[in-house]
């Protein structure tokens, strides 16, 4: 079978096709500053070396998707499903007029050449990904060189785990020359306690160390209880509210929101946006809260020129 064929993992979830009006207004000048591009497969295959195969989610559906909810700028994450491919990334940002910023994955074979027409088409960080049911192990003297010439572009890296990893990788993370962002708060797990010293560990992580920021990302993942942000639900993932919101309120001025968009491996439900959108000030209480983490705090990461 030819491994380009784009026929979607079984179960898989395609992205929510009628989300809602957010009844949040976002600040103006607001950034979805987590999300992704699948494809069109028929145009960006998708890698041979692929963990699962998803739906068509393209530039055109994200930037609709943006000024839908009321978004004025996008930051691009480079799909797990792509691999080191980012041609899909990069043509969205290329087509976004300005309007978005990638976050790339690059191997540590990358030419200095290539490093800097990423950078010229809006790239701005790698992502390092350590969940192992996502991607194959790379080595972590081999993430350390790459980190070191990213840093020369004013490049940040990305990191994804799980919450369970940080013991074990603390020491490789402390050592990365860059800002450091964290994704989906480090995945903790919602069902124990924001005090416990599961989630203390991380926030002492963070305070430890200045140049780590974090996503309050993802609470349709982390969810244990909901409600689930469907069928215009006001209030939900309640169980989440508490982690994100102690971290938005600690570190005001190194925290990031984004959708998500197109919710890839998710398995329970599939988000409305909409809704997404509307769990925001239940975790940025205040306008000035509002302002730093949608719009003042990614500017300065990845506009910093504007």
């Amino acid at each position: 079978m030819d491994i380009n064929i784009a026929t979607k993992t079984e179960g898989w979830l395609d992205w929510h096709q009628d989300p809602a009006t957010p009844r949040f207004e976002l600040p103006a000048g607001a950034v979805d500053a987590h999300c992704h591009v699948f494809g069109p497969a028929a145009e960006f295959p998708f890698a041979p070396e692929r963990k699962y195969t998803p739906c068509d989610a393209g530039k055109q559906q994200l930037f609709a998707l943006r000024d839908h909810l009321g978004f004025e700028r996008n930051v691009i994450v480079q799909a797990t499903c792509h691999g080191a491919d980012n041609s899909a990334m990069v043509d969205a940002c290329l087509a976004s007029n300005g309007k978005a910023r990638g976050v790339a994955t690059v191997r540590r074979d990358i030419s200095d050449a290539e490093l800097q027409r990423l950078h010229e088409s809006g790239v701005r960080g790698v992502r390092f990904n350590f969940v192992k049911r996502l991607v194959d192990f790379t080595p972590k003297e081999e993430l350390l060189e790459i980190a070191g010439r990213i840093a020369a572009f004013g490049w940040h890296v990305v990191i994804y785990f799980e919450a369970q990893d940080l013991p074990n990788l603390w020491d490789f993370f402390t050592a990365l020359p860059t800002i450091v962002v964290v994704d989906h708060m480090g995945r903790p797990d919602v069902g124990k306690q924001a005090t416990g010293p599961e989630f203390a560990l991380f926030v002492d992580f963070m305070h430890q160390h200045p140049n780590v920021w974090c996503k309050v990302t993802c609470p349709e993942r982390l969810s244990v209880t909901g409600p689930k942000a469907l069928d215009g639900e006001a209030n939900p993932y309640r169980d989440v509210i508490p982690f994100a919101r102690h971290i938005v309120e600690q570190f005001p001025d190194r925290v990031l929101w984004g959708t998500d968009w197109p919710h890839p491996n998710l398995q329970d439900h599939m988000p409305d946006d909409g809704l997404l959108v509307d769990f925001i000030p239940h975790i940025a209480p205040t306008a000035a809260l509002q302002q730093k983490l949608l719009v003042d705090n990614p500017m300065r990461l990845y506009w910093p020129e504007d």
